[in-house]
């Protein structure tokens, strides 16, 4: 059978099914089903808009007012260099004896005052030994890292340099969905890479860190983007482009940015301490489902569920119990999980607040002091009173989370390394976050105190010799003064 044959075939039915379109048609509205009803199946209705008396934005002028504040960071950071494998089996691998190199990454930041402060990502500069800055106009600069906060991915750099031009800081806050941006920064090395997209949501959690709240946008970034601004149509920095979902490594169309108004506080802290004190309750919290909700007798659902109370904690000694949904902190409603690490974190220290809560279906209204959220950790980075040196790292005692997440054997002493301060004697010697610090000074380090008491007593001139448990391997590190 040919095609022609076929068409021939189904030529009267198909004359016949129009005629009885065109009759049902002439009969009225229909639904699928083919009941009559008075309601169209869809409307095209246009949405309602308000008449726009904003220009569209100008991305030529724009650029060329942001660019010259957004610089090129590099980050330099001593890496161990792979070891040739043993010429005979028996021979056994010395960690001690592997070279070490330096590796060099790439990343933006922008400038936000003429005295030379510029804000990029933690991520950045973390456990660099060295950093230089290029400016839009062509002039590289060493940079000094003022202070790093890795909870939200921010650092604080410093150049000394004149006649350097800045970019406002905008209201984060103000963001609305849809609302058209741009992306500045060195993708790939590429620098002053210029892309923009829209504002695709904000209030993101992508599971960085405890104080996620990130602005999603399809302005295209890539790999050297961290650090650099994301734009408003007035030229503002509205967001600190940080992080990527993509399965191939380049862009997807879906980019993360920090809120400016986060950073604000943070390098407002920095620039002053160095470092920054956040508030601390006590609570872990977890998500509110409806199942937990029916489960406990909470009616709504809204809120931080308190899944565990730190013992001694300020929350605590306020009375709250696990099982308690916390709906208010001092004034300020708390709809969602992440909200409330965040209003926490904002508090001073030794303030007194109030915490409204349901428990047992009834409304209770608790008051906790906040503590310190850094008393949690202890640092050995400062110098010693009598003007001694410094060792620049902060550590934290081996708790049972700790050595599950590094894989540690049951029993392992020592002090696992949280930090390693830029350009500080530790990050000179190669020190890493996760390291191990078995021993000082061929003494047995069980606590932060040993640790500590062992920096305290070492002259001036004389070295530390450190010995660090990495990835299951011992390595001796000497530690300069």
């Amino acid at each position: 059978m040919n095609f022609s044959a076929l068409r021939r075939r189904w030529a009267w039915p198909a004359t016949a099914l129009v005629a009885i379109a065109l009759t049902l048609g002439a009969l009225g509205s229909f639904s699928p089903g083919f009941g009559r009803t008075d309601t169209p199946l869809w409307t095209d209705r246009p949405v309602a808009l308000a008449a726009s008396t904003v220009p569209a934005p100008s991305w030529v002028e724009l650029a060329r007012a942001v660019k010259p504040a957004v610089v090129n960071v590099s980050a330099t950071r001593p890496q161990e260099s792979p070891r040739l494998r043993a010429p005979f089996p028996f021979m056994p691998d010395d960690p001690s004896d592997r070279p070490q190199r330096n590796a060099r990454s790439l990343g933006s930041g922008f400038i936000i005052n003429p005295g030379g402060y510029i804000v990029t990502n933690h991520h950045v500069v973390e456990g660099a030994g060295q950093v230089r800055v290029k400016l839009g106009d062509g002039r590289e600069l060493p940079a000094k890292v003022v202070g790093r906060d890795s909870r939200t991915d921010l650092a604080l750099l410093k150049v000394e340099a004149t006649g350097l031009p800045v970019v406002a800081l905008g209201d984060s806050a103000a963001l609305q969905v849809g609302e058209p941006v741009m992306a500045v920064g060195n993708p790939f090395g590429l620098a002053q890479t210029v892309t923009t997209g829209i504002v695709s949501a904000t209030g993101r959690a992508i599971g960085a860190g405890p104080y996620d709240d990130f602005i999603q946008t399809d302005a295209s970034i890539n790999p050297g983007n961290s650090g650099g601004p994301l734009v408003n149509t007035r030229g503002q920095v509205v967001g600190i482009n940080a992080a990527i979902f993509s399965q191939s490594g380049g862009s997807v169309g879906i980019g993360f940015a920090i809120p400016v108004n986060l950073a604000k506080t943070v390098v407002s802290q920095l620039a002053s301490a160095g470092r920054v004190e956040r508030g601390w309750l006590g609570v872990s919290i977890q998500e509110m489902t409806p199942a937990l909700a029916q489960g406990l007798g909470l009616e709504g659902g809204k809120g931080a569920l308190v899944a565990q109370v730190t013992e001694g904690s300020p929350a605590a000694r306020a009375g709250l119990q696990q099982g308690d949904l916390i709906v208010e902190l001092d004034g300020r409603a708390v709809t969602r999980t992440e909200d409330l690490p965040r209003l926490v974190a904002d508090l001073p220290v030794g303030r007194q607040v109030p915490i409204k809560l349901l428990r047992d279906g009834k409304t209770l209204t608790l008051t906790a002091t906040i503590a310190r959220l850094e008393e949690r950790d202890r640092e050995v980075a400062a110098a010693k009173e009598d003007g001694g040196p410094a060792l620049g790292v902060t550590v934290a005692p081996i708790t049972p989370e700790a050595a599950q997440a590094l894989s540690l054997p049951a029993g392992t002493k020592g002090v696992v390394v949280r930090d390693v301060r830029t350009g500080s004697p530790a990050a000179e010697a190669g020190l890493q976050a996760g390291d191990v610090i078995v021993q000082a000074d061929r003494r047995p380090i069980t606590s932060v105190e040993d640790l500590r008491e062992v920096v305290g007593k070492r002259a001036k001139d004389k070295p530390l010799l450190l010995l660090v448990r990495r990835d299951g391997n011992d390595r001796y590190v000497v530690v300069s003064s």
